[in-house]
């Protein structure tokens, strides 16, 4: 139970963070101005649906990609680490994001950008196989299946939160306003940097534990 708990509060927390669902709200906005509300409704529950399988998929063949190509942990946790870094350093000094940028308006939008990478982004692709890294390394198969049962408990309510925030965009929007959106986002950018230094910080640990 205490394994379960952890990886799960781990992973909600992490990708929670790095997909900041709040700073998602003026994407879907751009996104769906030109549809009807039951065909965004119906997009927003598609792109969750889509960022579930993704990530659920990278979290169970991530360790076999690593083994594959001879990818230690620890170079995947620090190239994560870097990645994660540098998302929360482009959000903290305010680099405007453009996934909606070209996306005609009668296409459907749940798959591209809204799926990816706009949840199941690099930062909460790499997250998650920085999990299954730390998975792999525990000490039994009993351990290991509840640590991925919590991750997968994790990633779904990730998803859920994402189709509350997709759901509701226009209300909340007008509520936090375009500067209470901006201060939100530069906060969870210094969080990602922390999360990033921690990744890397565990990936020389490895490295020195294997030298």
């Amino acid at each position: 139970m205490k394994v379960a708990t952890t990886f799960f509060l781990g992973g909600f927390v992490g990708l929670a963070t790095i997909t900041n669902p709040l700073s998602k709200i003026p994407l879907f906005l751009s996104l769906a101005a030109g549809m009807s509300e039951q065909r965004s409704r119906h997009e927003a529950r598609r792109a969750c649906v889509y960022a579930l399988v993704l990530l659920s998929a990278f979290l169970f063949a991530g360790v076999a990609v690593l083994e594959t190509f001879g990818i230690s942990y620890g170079a995947l946790r620090i190239a994560g680490g870097i990645t994660v870094g540098l998302i929360g350093h482009r959000m903290l000094f305010g680099t405007a994001d453009t996934l909606a940028a070209g996306v005609a308006r009668g296409e459907s939008v749940a798959f591209f950008p809204l799926a990816m990478p706009g949840i199941a982004g690099p930062g909460a692709i790499a997250t998650v196989i920085g999990i299954s890294t730390e998975i792999a390394e525990l000490p039994s198969g009993g351990v290991r299946a509840s640590a991925y049962t919590a991750t997968v408990l994790s990633i779904v309510a990730t998803c859920v939160v994402m189709l509350g925030i997709f759901l509701s965009a226009r209300l909340v929007s007008r509520w936090l306003g375009s500067e209470g959106i901006n201060v939100i986002s530069r906060l969870t950018g210094f969080l990602l940097v922390c999360i990033g230094v921690q990744f890397v910080a565990s990936g020389v640990r490895s490295f020195l534990a294997g030298a």
